[in-house]
């Protein structure tokens, strides 16, 4: 690839009374270039990832950033929107348009402002990222949406309820170590594993740590070409960026296998020329824990149907031969739809550079991301590597 990250910044995620849309992009978008060490003219483009479908009354935000910054007036700024995959959608078109030479320097923000919305309108809204002629009634919302792929699951390959328990464990454990974590607390298995009123069934059989929890939050990273990289303190190089989707209805495709996902992370380790084996840690999206563990399958962990002796095994804790979401992932450390993707490069890049405290994988060299829009429908994966 021709493009490196050369600074970011990131708010903790969470419930951010008292703020919007536009001061989340205003706590990170100037930090984002200070951490780079350059300065608002620099940049030539802004591309703004933010999903909203109704959390938001500001529905037109692509200039939002030119609030904080008068000095990008006059740039070129466009939201980007992919569903739960917006982060990283925004990120690899700003990765194109470095690649096309219609800019050094591109600043990426993420965002999302939820926790405004009832609980019934959160179920709408993130519904939408659905196909709504034959899935917008399913019962439970989104979460319902990933009960019906845990519950074919199941069906095919037994109950994994404990698989399930011992992923939200792992994450949340991890989460705990995340100063920008939303929930920072380890919540043990025995907990995650039997329902009760602190951890109901939400949509049969996922119960309520099987999903990842309400969010705001923004984050940014300021991409550079190779010639302006080489000249910073820290960059991170990405040595794949691939994008592959799938059929939208789920009736159009096999929704247990999440084969986009499987595609995107050939392409990506092909172009990187490395085997998964070479990772040193993975940041996935574990927006229910069901989709991490067919995500393991997907990214070629496991066999299909086997991804629960990866966690059962430990492979995928942080000590483990592939640690997964040392972040504490969506899970623990929250999921604020458009920020998400944004954030899981932050998180892999602040590991490269050995600047991740106590969610460290010690000596990491390269990160795979995987940030998935919809039920695996829009799928993008980096594998990003320190520059020098």
């Amino acid at each position: 690839m021709t493009a490196c990250i050369v600074g970011w910044a990131h708010t903790p995620f969470g419930k951010h009374d008292g703020e919007d849309v536009e001061s989340l992009i205003g706590k990170v978008a100037a930090a984002a270039i200070a951490d780079a060490g350059l300065h608002p003219q620099d940049i030539d483009e802004v591309l703004l990832g933010h999903f909203n479908a109704g959390f938001s009354r500001q529905d037109f935000t692509s200039s939002l950033v030119l609030q904080h910054l008068p000095e990008l007036r006059f740039k070129r700024a466009t939201r980007v929107e992919n569903a739960c995959a917006t982060g990283s959608a925004a990120i690899h078109a700003g990765l194109r348009a470095i690649a096309a030479r219609q800019a050094r320097l591109v600043l990426v923000v993420g965002v999302e402002k939820m926790t405004d919305a009832t609980a019934d309108d959160v179920g709408r809204n993130l519904l939408r990222a659905s196909y709504v002629r034959e899935e917008a009634e399913v019962e439970g919302g989104f979460a319902g949406i990933f009960a019906r792929i845990a519950q074919r699951y199941f069906q095919l390959h037994g109950d994994q309820s404990d698989a399930l328990a011992r992923i939200a464990a792992k994450n949340h454990a991890n989460g705990a170590a995340n100063p920008l974590a939303q929930i920072r607390k380890d919540l043990g298995y025995e907990f995650c594993r039997q329902p009760s009123e602190k951890n109901p069934i939400v949509a049969p059989p996922l119960r309520r740590t099987d999903c990842s929890p309400v969010s705001d939050g923004a984050a940014a990273v300021v991409l550079a070409d190779m010639d302006v990289a080489l000249a910073q303190d820290k960059a991170i190089v990405f040595r794949a960026a691939e994008q592959a989707n799938d059929f939208l209805p789920m009736s159009r495709r096999d929704p247990t296998k999440f084969e986009g996902a499987s595609v995107a992370w050939k392409r990506a380790l092909d172009a990187a020329r490395i085997g998964l084996d070479d990772l040193s840690l993975v940041e996935t999206h574990d927006c229910f824990t069901i989709a991490e563990l067919i995500e393991y399958e997907a990214m070629g962990l496991t066999a299909p149907g086997q991804g629960a002796r990866a966690i059962a095994e430990g492979w995928t804790e942080k000590s483990g031969r592939l640690p997964v979401n040392p972040s504490g992932g969506l899970k623990a450390k929250g999921h604020p739809i458009g920020a998400t993707g944004v954030s899981m490069h932050v998180m892999a890049s602040m590991q490269l550079m050995q600047d991740a405290g106590g969610m460290q994988i010690p000596g990491a060299k390269l990160a795979g991301i995987f940030n998935m829009g919809g039920a695996a429908v829009a799928n993008y994966v980096s594998v990003l590597e320190r520059l020098r």
